[in-house]
């Protein structure tokens, strides 16, 4: 007899219907799995196999076909366990085929027949609501992750024998219900009034945060830039519904645990600089999404910046400026979500103290050339803002606390409300970081005083067209910040003045 039940496999950061027809016949008791499938998909049938006797079934021992389609879709990891399993009871008659009819089915069994968490469990969701199934089966474990989405009935199962019972009627079981999607503070989160001093840097971070600008921050050892940037999470706007659904869609793929619904806090990833290319932007044997997409709608810290390896850096120069990371396999071609604010820190120097007054610098000039050679100027042109921190005196170490986190978030928030009218029909980013040409010359018409400013600026300090478009951006958000609707001369200074690499170039 032959039996179908519907399942999935990982795509990306999406899931692949996968057709699942099992077939007995008479002949020699073996089990063949066909379709393109991976080590852990072939493993399969002596897991399945084991947990249906242990749950108390008894199946006449034939031959069994299973086959996977479609065949040219390479399936991969544990998903199709439960499918496989149902699919097989159906073709013995054990439930009816017609209960496996509109359900889309994922879960890894143990051999005691128990239901294990599987990755992915959001993409699954959202499959069976573009395949409009009237429910979703899943592992317990997943059901909090995949019920968020509240597009379709999610079934949570905790063993394949409550599986049977539930499809031929013996057991009613309730959808999982969504998780609240609330916006709570991240307690304990490091506040923006414990860095003394700095005040720069601190209109640096709150102008990169209003605006979803690239920051560079360029200073000695123990100046604070490790500190200022943990805090950038704390003053970028709530992940809205939409860029949580994206975010728990990537993080589902490489988590331990499945999430216990939708992630809310704005991922902040600090990657150590040994990371390889594919730990950076993604790759693998089964490609698996990297740093700079688990930092998507969120930060990418890239400390001691020119100690990582060049081809690593190079690598982000495709996210920073699309927004995606394409990851290419002889079978497929992958797109993983990365747009991200990256937020670097490095020294002026190898031993870190030039230009600090308390400590000589006796690195040569040669080897500070080299050192800084380590970053190249394309990347240097994607990022933004380039702000030089100093080391900080002892009358700042004990002087009054500043604006704390919730006030600058405050304002933040306010730019970025200002962008979201401005682009939300243009964009589907709506950050002035995003604006393109047409945008930029619709939204960032200067007057003469900062024309005068700009060709000043592209003639001493050598700015490139790009270097020049990101001006314009970092000037549009400073009069967001500012309530003004036009991008005046002053505004335009302040962005030039956060351009220190280009001046110590220039000189």
């Amino acid at each position: 007899m032959l039996a179908r039940a519907t399942a999935a496999t990982p795509w990306g950061i999406e899931a692949r219907p996968v057709q699942v027809e099992v077939d007995v016949h008479t002949g020699l008791p073996q089990i063949q799995i066909v379709g393109l499938a991976d080590a852990a998909v072939r493993e399969s049938r002596e897991r399945v196999r084991t947990a249906i006797k242990n749950c108390g079934f008894d199946l006449e021992p034939t031959s069994i076909i299973i086959n996977l389609a479609p065949a040219d879709l390479r399936k991969e990891g544990n998903h199709l366990d439960l499918a496989i399993a149902l699919a097989m009871l159906a073709a013995y008659e054990q439930i009816p085929q017609e209960a496996l009819a509109g359900r889309l089915i994922c879960g890894e069994l143990g051999l005691d027949g128990a239901i294990r968490s599987v990755r992915g469990g959001l993409a699954i969701a959202d499959l069976g609501r573009r395949l409009e199934c009237r429910e979703v089966l899943l592992p317990a474990a997943n059901a909090p992750e995949a019920a968020a989405l509240e597009a379709v009935p999610v079934l949570g199962l905790r063993s394949l024998a409550e599986a049977v019972q539930h499809l031929r009627g013996e057991m009613v079981l309730l959808p999982a219900p969504a998780p609240p999607f609330s916006i709570d503070l991240e307690v304990g989160a490091p506040d923006l009034s414990e860095v003394r001093g700095q005040e720069t840097a601190k209109r640096a971070l709150e102008v990169a945060a209003a605006g979803g600008h690239n920051l560079l921050f360029l200073g000695p050892p123990g100046s604070g830039k490790t500190m200022l940037a943990r805090r950038l999470p704390g003053i970028l706007p709530p992940l809205s519904l939409a860029e949580s659904i994206a975010v728990t869609k990537v993080h589902s793929l490489v988590a331990e645990e499945p999430p216990a619904g939708l992630l809310r806090q704005r991922p902040f990833r600090s990657p150590h600089t040994g990371t390889s290319t594919a730990g950076m932007i993604g790759g693998g044997s089964n490609p698996r999404p990297g740093e700079a997409s688990l930092a998507h709608n969120g930060v990418l810290f890239l400390d001691e910046l020119p100690e990582f390896r060049r081809d690593t850096l190079e690598a982000l120069r495709q996210p920073l400026e699309e927004g995606t990371v394409s990851v290419v396999r002889a079978r497929a071609r992958l797109a993983f979500p990365a747009r991200f604010s990256l937020l670097a820190a490095m020294n002026p120097c190898p031993c870190g103290h030039l230009g600090d007054p308390r400590h000589v610098c006796r690195c040569p000039p040669l080897l500070i050339e080299r050192y800084r050679g380590r970053v190249s100027g394309p990347l240097l042109d994607r990022i933004d803002l380039h702000v030089e921190v100093p080391a900080v005196s002892l009358a700042e170490l004990r002087s009054s606390a500043g604006e704390s986190t919730r006030t600058v978030a405050a304002r933040v928030a306010a730019a970025r409300a200002v962008q979201l009218d401005r682009f939300s029909p243009h964009t589907p980013t709506p950050t002035n970081a995003a604006m393109g040409p047409e945008q930029l010359r619709h939204f960032c018409a200067v007057d003469a005083g900062g024309r005068v400013l700009l060709d000043n600026a592209f003639e001493r300090l050598g700015l490139s067209a790009r270097a020049l478009d990101r001006v314009l951006k970092v000037a549009r958000t400073i009069a967001d910040l500012d309530g003004s609707d036009a991008v005046r001369s002053s505004h335009i200074a302040e962005a030039i003045q956060y351009r220190s690499l280009d001046r110590r170039v220039s000189r």
